[in-house]
């Protein structure tokens, strides 16, 4: 591999590219439409972020989005939080997914890792497009649009109705795109969990919502496993007393019969499509919600409490997916997109936005270790993929297996890997320009489930350097602020956004005064986002993200909040208090020790180190298993008795002690000793 060092050039857009970039077309559209002229990308991003008003309602009338009644105002206010975008307009989701309905390539193309799958339709079951098993299974967008009516009128016969919570445990198959689709179509609230999530955790989320409709599998299969889940979710539906209907999705089994789950009212997914599909007459009904009506749910990571329930608004998403996928992915109609996620990360969110643009979308449930890191790549090769998303801890690893993509597979459609999820180290870069294309387009992007996008990633129009991302998105007022609230260049800061997006939460559930919202993200700087990342902008306006600045703990891209941990550690008999930290940071390998007080006679043996490491899988998932645990005599702790995360970060991570913590706002400082011993024994 090429040995290379932070800011090597390594590639730069074709002059062809250049020319024909959505971005390039938005900029000769602002010339002839508004009399609005940008000599470089620069200069418009500029203008993006200081003319908002202006900007978002360009994004509105190139996108051509669809409403039922005019908007009054693009913005109440400039304010965060509590800006208000379009004032009066009315839209629907599904809608603008299926505006684009076409007979000339397939909405999705879909592989389990080892299900055959199929989809009933009036169409062809399926199209095996290789040699190889599992086969792929296209779905075109007529058989989306007809499963997507069917199981909106079964959901309208279940009662649901706007405003209405439909959550699904289910992997990241075409049905639940599907219920998705269905349920944004009527107005209702969406929210997606992973089965490889206990139940537990699962719980910690839908609870808060408190869901009408659930969707759910008997089990999912990963790296050749077969995991059972119908036991957890007889416990979900047991203990999800909103819930009056449960909709069984047969995935393991895929001849299964209804199952009692101890609802009011079971159904069976196949039952449901092929009454409906026997219909000719079933046709979607489009209900349109104002612009901040809530579409999703999504659970960002807080240190405290149950995980925060984040509500993102349907025309929120709708303006922010069209701008991002199409300025900075350059998402095109003849693309075959793909990340891989799984329904319970943003990226899922995210992917299928890819409809909005009219791109195939490619989903790929089961793991991508299967066969040697190898199984996305042949994914790639057999689906024509042009755009292959994956996460900077999948890049390492390919890397750690030996894997060189090029050399094993055709990929001469693809043209993009995109990478996200914590930051991409240097060999990353190297990596990808040396086996799998020395002309693609390495898009690396940093954003989150607090915005489900992105802030800084992609840009057609600018060269790619090691170990940056691109540029700042367009609209998106991003900078790096020092703790005094000052703008730095080419220096460490936090991540701030000093103006508002449409894709803001418009808020948390059950949070009516706003409170956990306010401190979640304008605490530190009261009016402006501050988002939890330490970043550096580059003099070339390029960005380096070096992990987070807070305690969320990162594992291969999934964010969780150090307070879910908390609750399965101590849930164990023998631990009084714990203590987690993250050391996820651009340029060292990813390490999360684990810190426990235990009761008195008391050991930490292997024994218990496992049945430890065992509770937090079951409750939560293997992800969040740490790599170490240490026993310590008691939890450093604030004045106020908070645990104190974030200094124990920076002390581990070589801060010296006076900069890492005050000292005098603790209520047990003999308690860093151990820690500082720690941080010492790691340099060496």
């Amino acid at each position: 591999m090429s040995t290379i060092t932070e800011g090597t050039l390594l590639w730069q857009p074709s002059a062809a590219l250049h020319q024909s970039a959505r971005i390039t077309h938005y900029m000769h559209w602002l010339a002839e439409q508004k009399n609005l002229h940008f000599a470089d990308y620069n200069a418009l991003w500029q203008w993006s972020t200081s003319e908002i008003e202006v900007f978002w309602e360009s994004m509105w009338q190139y996108f051509e989005l669809i409403s039922s009644q005019p908007y009054r105002a693009v913005l109440s206010e400039r304010k965060m939080p509590g800006a208000k975008w379009f004032v009066g307009a009315q839209v629907n989701y599904t809608e603008h997914v299926f505006r684009n309905m076409r007979t000339d390539a397939p909405a999705l193309i879909f592989q389990s890792e080892t299900v055959d799958f199929r989809i009933k339709s009036q169409e062809s079951s399926g199209t095996n497009l290789g040699t190889k098993n599992p086969k792929l299974t296209e779905v075109s967008w007529q058989t989306l649009y007809a499963q997507t009516a069917a199981v909106a009128a079964a959901l309208r016969a279940m009662g649901v109705g706007v405003g209405d919570r439909v959550v699904a445990y289910a992997p990241n198959t075409p049905e639940a795109l599907v219920a998705f689709l269905a349920a944004a179509s009527l107005g209702a609230v969406w929210s997606s969990c992973s089965p490889d999530i206990g139940a537990g955790a699962v719980l910690d989320r839908f609870k808060q919502i408190e869901p009408k409709v659930i969707f759910v599998i008997d089990g999912y299969v990963y790296n050749g496993k077969v995991n059972d889940r119908r036991d957890t979710v007889r416990e979900l539906v047991a203990n999800l007393p909103t819930l009056a209907h449960v909709v069984q999705i047969p995935y393991l089994n895929a001849s299964a019969k209804r199952q009692d789950w101890g609802c009011s009212k079971d159904w069976l997914w196949t039952d449901i499509i092929q009454d409906q599909l026997d219909d000719q007459a079933t046709k979607l009904d489009y209900v349109h919600v104002p612009f901040d009506h809530p579409l999703w749910v999504l659970y960002s990571s807080g240190t405290t409490g149950l995980p925060k329930p984040i509500c993102h608004s349907q025309g929120g998403i709708i303006i922010e997916h069209l701008k991002s996928l199409g300025f900075h992915c350059d998402l095109r109609r003849d693309d075959r997109i793909f990340w891989f996620t799984t329904t319970g990360w943003m990226m899922w969110n995210l992917l299928i936005g890819g409809l909005l643009l009219g791109s195939t979308v490619l989903l790929y449930d089961g793991s991508p270790g299967l066969n040697n890191m190898d199984v996305l790549w042949e994914f790639a090769e057999r689906s024509g993929m042009t755009i292959f998303g994956t996460s900077a801890a999948y890049i390492t690893s390919c890397i750690k297996a030996g894997l060189k993509p090029s050399q094993s597979h055709d990929l001469s459609k693809l043209h993009a890997v995109g990478s996200t999820g914590s930051p991409l180290p240097i060999e990353g870069f190297s990596w990808v320009y040396d086996y799998v294309g020395n002309d693609i387009w390495l898009i690396s992007v940093s954003g989150g489930t607090d915005v489900c996008s992105a802030f800084v990633g992609g840009n057609p129009l600018w060269p790619v350097y090691a170990g940056e991302i691109q540029s700042r998105y367009l609209g998106c007022a991003v900078e790096a602020w020092n703790d005094a609230g000052q703008a730095i260049y080419d220096d460490v800061g936090e991540l701030v956004i000093t103006q508002p997006l449409p894709s803001m939460p418009i808020y948390f559930w059950n949070d009516p005064s706003m409170k956990r919202y306010r401190e979640s993200y304008f605490e530190m700087f009261p009016g402006i986002w501050r988002h939890g990342d330490w970043l550096k902008i580059t003099p070339r306006y390029g960005l380096i993200i070096y992990g987070r600045s807070d305690s969320t703990i990162n594992r291969q891209g999934v964010r969780i909040g150090t307070s879910e941990i908390y609750r399965a550690v101590e849930d164990v008999p023998e631990v009084l208090d714990s203590l987690i930290v993250d050391l996820e940071v651009l340029g060292r390998q990813s390490y999360m020790p684990l810190f426990v007080v235990l009761r008195e006679n008391v050991t930490l043996d292997d024994a218990l180190k496992t049945k430890i490491k065992n509770k937090i899988k079951a409750q939560l998932s293997a992800r969040q298993v740490p790599d170490d645990i240490f026993v310590i005599p008691e939890v450093p702790r604030t004045l106020n008795g908070k645990k104190m995360e974030v200094p124990i970060k920076k002390i581990l991570l070589g801060h010296p002690l006076e900069k890492a913590v005050t000292v005098g706002s603790m209520s047990n400082p003999h308690s860093l000793q151990v820690f500082v011993a720690l941080a010492q024994n790691m340099k060496k």
